[in-house]
């Protein structure tokens, strides 16, 4: 798409906003009920769309990805009223009978750069959150999963508003040049190094943005767990989508005992996955592209692989690898792997392996497998991390009442659920005042000519007194208050000398 011709979307897409229909509560709840119905009825081509880019195995598209929106939409649907409504807040003596409130409202036209690996969820997501936001969207999903991105051009202009709602095609070159308009808010998920690019190029028109990013996400495993279950949702959670999944777990900090365990119990577990032979598997994933198979090939090379290692670039499969004995100099140390390599660093304790994770870079989550409550609680304090799920993987990311977003470089902002909605919405402060004599005494010092007494008053009345005057309180509650407050600083006044009433 040329750059004139992007232009031409995002002013359509602006003309919509300027019209104001997507403030329209009643619009937005008909457009989220349409993209569900969209999902519903388009379950398979979807599937297919994603088993053709990334070899996903249908459950793992239909959860992860279909379902994944579905409970967003319920979400959002289920909330967005009391969401929209004006919210009171507490207040000071000088506003005693005033109206103060935070209104959210939606930025305008927002970009949302979706990713490859979770093509439909990852673009969707913040879409929808967008949408209940009230804003007008441009979607720009990944050119690396293709038949993706071709069935969310073809499908979101039959189910949601024409000038409302865009999507729009292209390779690294496009995005650059759409990245060269002015959008009022973006949203990217994807690599740092591109996130990087992004927030440069929004930076340009002080854009804000939201950043969803990624990194290498450790793993602590000690041996009071029940190792079976532990591994059964530690391997889940690492080969789903063939490992190519943001919060996978990217390594694993153990004792030399505790691998002594752990390796046999990896072995049985995956067995049980994959069978004996991964490759003939229907449930495991495949690597996106050669360029990517190669990387991966790459930081196996003179590793010590304990399980797995087989790989076949003519489909694009490596099998569900575990590398063990790993050196934190390793090339597989260095970068996020983003493939289906799990390796394991040994550690002589606990604080060893709290100083290899503070020694990195934030990660966007931080799995924690302990029974030890001590231990557990020590990590989350002596840690950073977007998100820490402990006694489990990526199962955090299910609860919409969570925030989920990184830290440092691996990303800036959250969303889930009402996340969402707050992310693509501006928080406008309102003060509403009115004429009441009361209120206008209280604040009747500012005004010149002034005097030292004057200000005495002003810094008493302008000392800070938290929840003196709760958000919730009724107006004849605020009213009495305030008349009781204007008689005790009356009394106050005409004993220091002061005549304000």
């Amino acid at each position: 798409m040329a750059s004139a011709e992007y232009i031409k979307v995002l002013t359509r897409a602006r003309n919509a906003f300027k019209g104001g229909v997507t403030k329209n509560v009643a619009f937005r709840i008909q457009q989220l009920k349409n993209m569900y119905r969209m999902l519903e009825e388009n379950e398979k081509p979807i599937a297919a769309a994603l088993a053709h880019d990334l070899g996903k195995p249908r459950q793992e598209a239909i959860i992860y990805e279909v379902e994944f929106l579905l409970n967003d939409i319920r979400c959002m649907q289920h909330n967005i009223k009391k969401w929209v409504k004006p919210l009171p807040t507490d207040k000071n003596l000088i506003t005693l009978l005033d109206e103060t409130f935070v209104q959210p409202e939606p930025f305008g036209v927002v970009l949302v750069l979706g990713a490859w690996n979770y093509p439909i969820q990852l673009s969707l997501s913040p879409m929808i959150g967008a949408i209940t936001a009230g804003n007008c969207v441009i979607l720009k999903p990944s050119e690396l999963a293709p038949k993706t991105a071709e069935i969310l051009e073809t499908l979101i202009p039959k189910y949601l508003d024409n000038e409302c709602y865009h999507v729009v095609n292209g390779g690294p070159e496009e995005t650059a040049e759409l990245m060269k308009n002015e959008f009022d808010y973006v949203f990217y998920t994807g690599s740092t190094r591109v996130g990087q690019i992004v927030r440069e190029a929004a930076n340009k028109h002080l854009t804000p943005c939201t950043l969803e990013l990624g990194g290498k996400s450790p793993v602590y495993f000690d041996s009071t767990v029940n190792f079976d279950v532990a591994c059964r949702r530690l391997l889940w959670g690492k080969f789903i989508n063939a490992g190519q999944t943001c919060v996978a777990p990217d390594f694993v900090l153990c004792t030399k005992d505790t691998l002594e365990k752990l390796i046999p119990a990896m072995k049985k577990v995956l067995k049980e996955y994959f069978g004996e032979n991964p490759k003939n598997s229907p449930d495991l994933g495949r690597i996106l592209n050669e360029r990517h198979f190669n990387r991966l090939l790459g930081l196996m090379k003179d590793a010590n692989v304990a399980i797995g290692g087989d790989h076949d670039i003519s489909i694009k499969y490596i099998a569900p690898t575990v590398m063990s004995n790993v050196k934190l100099t390793d090339p597989v140390m260095q970068d996020e792997i983003f493939g289906p390599l799990l390796p394991i660093v040994t550690v002589e304790s606990l604080d060893e392996a709290i100083d290899i994770i503070n020694s990195r870079d934030k990660a966007l989550t931080l799995n924690i497998y302990s029974k030890n409550p001590k231990t557990i609680r020590k990590i989350i304090e002596g840690t950073s991390s977007g998100s820490v799920c402990v006694n489990d993987s990526i199962v955090n990311l299910s609860i919409e009442a969570l925030p989920f977003g990184g830290v440092g470089k691996s990303g800036m902002g959250a969303y889930h659920g009402k996340y969402s909605f707050d992310t693509f919405s501006h928080k406008k402060a309102v003060l509403i005042r009115n004429y009441s004599m009361i209120g206008e005494k209280l604040g009747e010092a500012r005004y010149p000519p002034y005097s030292e007494s004057g200000e005495k008053f002003l810094r008493r009345l302008l000392k800070n007194r938290p929840g003196i005057i709760p958000s919730h309180m009724d107006y004849v509650g605020v009213f009495l208050i305030g008349f009781a407050s204007a008689i005790i600083l009356k009394v106050i006044l005409h004993f220091a000398g002061v005549s304000y009433f």
